[in-house]
């Protein structure tokens, strides 16, 4: 499945205010689903000694699907192609590698 192709049937399912005008509701989601990961991550630190298993992969598969939902909505709030998204995002990492500053921080480098 393309990304861009997820993004429309995803939009399909798309309930929430403001559909199509609301950036900010799907921004929100989109952390809260990260958050979501990341507190079932530190569980397993925490209960399970780091060993992640199969039970936890996947309810963690679930948790990246809601990511991906509201990160393919966020694109569509942009009025961008998720595929666009995906490709230049390589781009920019690939740069960086050629460039040998994959390492560091910063958007900008």
């Amino acid at each position: 499945m393309r990304f861009n192709d997820y993004q429309k049937a995803a939009l399909g399912t798309a309930l929430y205010p403001g559909r199509n005008n609301n950036f900010i509701y799907v921004v929100l989601g989109l952390v809260g689903e990260a958050g979501e990961i990341a507190e079932k991550t530190k569980k397993v630190i925490r209960d399970k000694g780091g060993i992640i298993d199969d039970e936890t992969r996947e309810t963690l598969a679930r948790e990246l699907g809601d990511v991906l939902w509201y990160l393919a909505m966020c694109c569509q709030e942009l009025g961008l192609d998720f595929d666009d998204v995906a490709v230049g995002n390589l781009k920019k990492l690939k740069d960086r590698q050629d460039r040998q500053v994959i390492h560091g921080d910063g958007d900008n480098r």
